[in-house]
Order: C-alpha cells, then structure tokens, then sequence
C-alpha cells in the first residue's frame, strides 16, 4: 500500500472495511456500512442477536435521513440520530455481554463472538461509521467504488490467468486501489 504511493499522503476521507492497515495512514476514515449490514444480518440470523437487526434497521433509516435531506444532515438530527445509536449500543451490551476474564490471565485477548467483535468496532469507532451523516461527500458505503474496479471474472469469481508477470503486476496495482 506504501509502494503505490496513494495512501501515505492521501488527506481525505478513505471508506473501508475496517482492514487494519489501513488505520496506519493519518487520514480521516469512514466505515463502509454494507459490510456493517452484512454482519449485522449474519448476527441476527446466526447468532439470533435481536440488537444486530434493530442498529441493521437504524443505520438504514439513518442513510434514508441523510439522503432526504441532501446529503448531510444539520447538527440537531445528527445529535438525534447518534442518541438513538448509543442507546441501541446500550441495549446491545446487555444482550451481547463481554466474555467472562479468566482468573489466570493467558496471553493475548480473551475470544469474543463474531457479535461481540462488531459490537465493539461499532462502539468504538462510532465517529467512523456515522461520518455519512455529517460530511456531505463521504457515502454510506464503498460499494460501488469496489464495483468500478473489479475485473468482470474477478466479478463472477471465475479463476483468470495471467500471460506474463508484468500482466501480473499490472493487475494487482490497479486491485490496490
């Protein structure tokens, strides 16, 4: 990602999918929230975690506000909205408690649902998630920047091959982005 020599002085906003490495770079970041929305339906449906399907139907209703109103919303029905999300997150804490310490701490992090994870990212990166509603060109989701750059085979997740390695290399330059 350094190599490419995008991210490292990139100054927007980059919407993802919560990877990582991409906190490294000193940019502001928005979370994509259609992957949010398939990890809440997997919540809900898997895990049958009531919560996962409430904030799944808030962050929609949010989007549908945020694109009633032009793109951004005013100060006021951000406030709204995000009291509505931290009491959701509230009542999720409650459903979906964190694992029990152990009394002798082994290393590293005690394992945590699937639920509990996004639980926590939703939590703790809550100014990430909701950047829609505030900053008129930050979208809901990166979708279909995702979809402008995939290859129609990579699409329809058919096995491609590459004639020689600059081939290679080209491709996987363009995929980086």
């Amino acid at each position: 990602m350094n190599e490419i020599g995008i991210l490292p002085s990139f100054l927007g906003t980059l919407c993802h999918d919560h990877w990582k490495p991409y906190f490294q770079y000193p940019c502001a970041h928005s979370l994509c929230n259609r992957h949010h929305l398939r990890e809440l339906t997997r919540a809900y449906e898997q895990d049958c975690q009531k919560w996962a399907e409430k904030m799944r139907v808030l962050l929609l209703a949010i989007n549908e506000d945020v694109e009633k109103n032009g793109g951004v919303l005013s100060k006021s029905d951000s406030k709204k909205w995000r009291k509505k999300y931290r009491s959701l997150l509230l009542e999720a804490d409650i459903e979906c408690p964190p694992p029990n310490e152990p009394k002798q701490k082994k290393r590293g992090r005690t394992k945590r649902t699937k639920a509990r994870n996004l639980l926590e990212r939703l939590r703790d990166h809550e100014d990430d998630v909701l950047r829609f509603m505030d900053v008129i060109d930050v979208p809901f989701t990166n979708n279909q920047g995702e979809r402008d750059i995939r290859m129609t085979k990579v699409q329809q997740k058919i096995s491609g091959c590459f004639r020689s390695m600059d081939g290679a290399e080209t491709f996987c330059r363009i995929r980086s982005y």
